[in-house]
Parts: C-alpha cells; sequence; structure tokens
C-alpha cells in the first residue's frame, strides 16, 4: 500500500509517460523523491548503442537540480503499462548512488498492488566495486518518532536485514503527506540478538515488556522471530 507522497510519485511519472509521443525513442517516464520531498523526472533515450533508462536520466536531472537523498523512484511505461520493474542496470546503479532507494515495484510477494520495496531486496548478493565512493546514506523511521528524534530522547533504533553504515545520514520520516527528514550521524552499529534485547526489556519493564517490544518491532518487519539478529544503530541529530 503507498502513502500519499508515494501515490504523487506514481501520478507525476503516469502523467508524464501519457504525455510521451507515439515513437521507439521515449517510451517510459520515471519520477524520483528527495528527503526534502521534492519531485523529479526524466524520460528514457532509446538508441541502438545503449541509451539511458529513465530512471538513469532522473539520476542526473535530480543531481543537476541540487537535490537531497533521493528516498524513492517509480518508472512508468506509456500506452498505460503502468509501473515497471527496473532492470538489472538500473538496480545496480541506483544501489550504487543511493543504497536505501526504496523503488515502487507493480506487484510484490504477499502485497496488494503496488509496493515500495528497498533497491537492496532487488539486487540481492550485490556486486560493490573496489575503492567505489562512499554514498551518504539514509535512515527511515515512521513518522510518530519525528519528536523523539528531533529532542534527543530517541538515539538508538533496531534494524532487521536494514545494514547501515558509521557517518553522514540523512533521517527520514515517512509522514503520509510528504516525508519530512534531519541531517544526522550514525555513531556506532552493533549485531544483537532479539532474544537479548527482549531479555533486557523485561528486566526493565517487567515479564511481558519484552513481547511488547516484539510486537512493535513486527510493525515493521512481519514475521520477525526471537532469535533473529539485528543491528543495533546509535545516531543523533546535527543541526
Amino acid at each position: 500500500m503507498l502513502v500519499s507522497w508515494e501515490q504523487d510519485l506514481l501520478e507525476a511519472a503516469t502523467e508524464l509517460a501519457e504525455t510521451l509521443p507515439e515513437n521507439d525513442e521515449h517510451t517510459v517516464a520515471a519520477a524520483a523523491m528527495d528527503a526534502e520531498g521534492r519531485i523529479f523526472t526524466g524520460v528514457n533515450v532509446y538508441h541502438f548503442n545503449g541509451g539511458p533508462c529513465a530512471e538513469l536520466v532522473v539520476l542526473g536531472a535530480a543531481a543537476a537540480a541540487g537535490s537531497a537523498a533521493l528516498i524513492s523512484i517509480v518508472a512508468v511505461g506509456n500506452g498505460g503499462r503502468g509501473i515497471l520493474p527496473p532492470c538489472g542496470r538500473c538496480r545496480q546503479s541506483l544501489l550504487d548512488y543511493f543504497p536505501d532507494i526504496s523503488v515502487l515495484m507493480p506487484r510484490w510477494p504477499g502485497q496488494a498492488g503496488p509496493t515500495p520495496v528497498r533497491v537492496r531486496e532487488l539486487l540481492p548478493g550485490n556486486h560493490e566495486r573496489p575503492g567505489q565512493t562512499i554514498r551518504p546514506r539514509t535512515l527511515f523511521f515512521a513518522a510518530r518518532y519525528y519528536g523523539a528524534v528531533l529532542d534527543g530522547s530517541k538515539t538508538i533504533t533496531n534494524r532487521y536485514h536494514d545494514p547501515m553504515a558509521v557517518g553522514p545520514v540523512t533521517l527520514v520520516f515517512e509522514f503520509d503527506q510528504a516525508p519530512k527528514s534531519l541531517p544526522g550521524r550514525v555513531l556506532s552499529v552493533r549485531p544483537v540478538q532479539l532474544s537479548e534485547l527482549m531479555a533486557e526489556q523485561d528486566e526493565l519493564d517487567g515479564p511481558g515488556a519484552g513481547e511488547q517490544f516484539l510486537h512493535g518491532l513486527r510493525q515493521h518487519y512481519p514475521g520477525l522471530e526471537p532469535h533473529a539478529e539485528l543491528e543495533q544503530v546509535a545516531f543523533r541529530v546535527e543541526q
């Protein structure tokens, strides 16, 4: 299910796709949103020598406009073809430039309708080029955590199959109407067993607190089991 700003992103790509002329040169439109809620669009440039896909054109357009980190992207085919999954080259390029970006997919197992999927899930076992430039990372939060992160009362988050690295980071809060972002820094990342965290919660807040902790995590990671290994990420806001 898409939130309101993801729908806006999809509509921007769809509207652009509907304007494309009926020829083989420009057949796909793409739209991407940055952490400040700005939308950038572009179309593919077909050529027999391997012209760029619409997603790659959008990366260039966003860079030319001085965008913040891109957080979501979608490609839509002309002629009413709807959302198109990115090709392998685009998946690798998106991962290299924006390791945490979500891609709107036309469908996903266990989900109904278009679904945002992190690019890492689209390219497991990805290639990492030696000496590759380290890209700024993006750390996503539910909207309800915005106040606590802003005032410094929340400085730790637990992640599952969502690897993070020490260094500069954009903290993005997924409000329904539009995302909000804060500049931040990841201070440390450590592996931790979920069962250990549940035991700590029981010790701090009494029996049953660990199960409540697990229930909260399952809202973000359905099917999460107590034996899972998480990454505990310590961070701070940098104003």
